[in-house]
């Protein structure tokens, strides 16, 4: 079985039980014309966006309560230099002339558990100090400290890289019952790198590290699940796995709940009506076949109503991100005014650039065909100055 890692977890062959969105093929529904309609979604965010900035900022709204906004010494409101917006020593002037005085901090907490001065170097960046404090508590058993000693040696902080030494730590560790350890040593036992391959006990390693809560491991092993039982049945197995981990932020097994969500038949309404909830959150967590998919269901109505407006917005995120298969469809986007004005010259630049990635589609080749020299030009000008965000 062919393996490759995605960012914090490790991606297993799905064989066939969930749909690859993310794949080069340009027959699917956003091909050619679209059905027509109209819905709501949440604005999705932005780069650059900053949720609750309302227009006008504090000043205008202490003008229209009648309160003119003065600061320390005379004048007016003066605007952050840097973004335009209130500086924060203004912001206490205005609570101040408000008769509202700030919130005294809440007392900390004392802290009365251990403190890990080896993890604590390790967070500072403190590599050599981390190793020397993590090395004889290993040496004694310690497994958080034999985690911490594989993974200076895995990467070479602080000390020459050392792969089989790592190895020898995370097992031991992973032996010692600690998840993380656990979850690393079944990747080593997959890939049979620096340690002889084990499929099987690999399983149980994942399984172990899973159960006791480790969200990389509650993906893979749902993975893993879903590949040795084709069809509903792995999927049913591995769902409560995806939600244990879409739980705790990893976006591909948000990914991976909305997609399981709107496949099985047997899926209780309730849940089944947060599968575009769930995409979203992989979507804003930059997952950009997430991003690819939240545009294709709000275009084609698929867990909600139709919105083109937001679905035309995340296949733009997608495809300026670099996502063949959404610089496809927003190609169709263009030519079909559906979210955005008509524009041949975008619609021409989208389909050159996934053309160019190997995503051949004989409707769009038809258009492009179509269009003047000159306007192909311009396509082709656009399509050479881009480049992914």
């Amino acid at each position: 079985m062919m393996l490759k890692p995605a960012r914090s977890c490790l991606f297993f062959a799905v064989l066939g039980a969930l749909s690859c969105s993310g794949a080069l093929a340009a027959d699917d529904s956003l091909g050619g014309l679209l059905l027509q309609d109209d819905g709501a979604l949440a604005q999705p965010l932005h780069k650059g966006a900053r949720p609750g900035a309302a227009a006008g900022g504090e000043a205008d709204l202490l003008q229209r309560m009648g309160i003119e906004p003065p600061v320390a010494g005379g004048g007016t409101l003066a605007p952050d230099a840097r973004s335009g917006r209130v500086g924060a020593a203004d912001r206490a002037t205005i609570l101040h002339r408000m008769a509202e005085g700030l919130p005294d901090l809440p007392p900390e907490k004392p802290y009365t558990g251990v403190v890990d001065e080896a993890y604590g170097a390790y967070q500072r960046g403190l590599y050599v100090t981390a190793l020397q404090k993590a090395l004889p508590r290993a040496q004694l058993g310690d497994a958080v400290a034999q985690t911490l000693v594989g993974v200076l040696l895995s990467r070479g902080l602080g000390v020459a890289r050392d792969a089989k030494a790592a190895a020898f730590w995370f097992k031991q560790a992973a032996e010692n019952d600690d998840p993380p350890a656990m979850f690393r040593y079944a990747l080593l036992l997959m890939e049979g790198e620096d340690v002889p391959r084990d499929k099987a006990k690999a399983d149980e390693m994942m399984k172990k590290a899973a159960e006791a809560g480790n969200a990389s491991a509650q993906f893979n092993y749902a993975q893993m699940l879903v590949a040795d039982n084709p069809g509903e049945r792995g999927l049913e197995q591995a769902l409560p796995y995806y939600e244990k981990s879409a739980e705790q932020g990893i976006a591909d097994a948000q990914y991976a709940v909305s997609q399981v969500y709107m496949s099985l038949p047997d899926i209780p309404e309730d849940k089944r009506a947060k599968a575009r909830e769930w995409l979203l959150r992989a979507a804003r967590a930059g997952y950009d076949t997430a991003q690819l998919d939240m545009g294709v269901w709000l275009v084609n109505g698929v867990g909600g109503p139709r919105d083109f407006d937001k679905g035309f917005q995340w296949l733009r995120i997608a495809a300026l991100r670099g996502n063949v298969a959404a610089q496809n469809k927003l190609a169709y986007l263009y030519i079909n005014a559906l979210g955005t004005r008509p524009d041949p010259i975008e619609a021409a630049k989208w389909y050159v650039l996934s053309r160019r990635a190997g995503l051949a589609d004989p409707g769009l080749e038809d258009f492009y065909l179509g269009l003047t020299d000159d306007q192909q030009k311009q396509a082709i000008d656009a399509a050479n100055k881009f480049r992914p965000i």
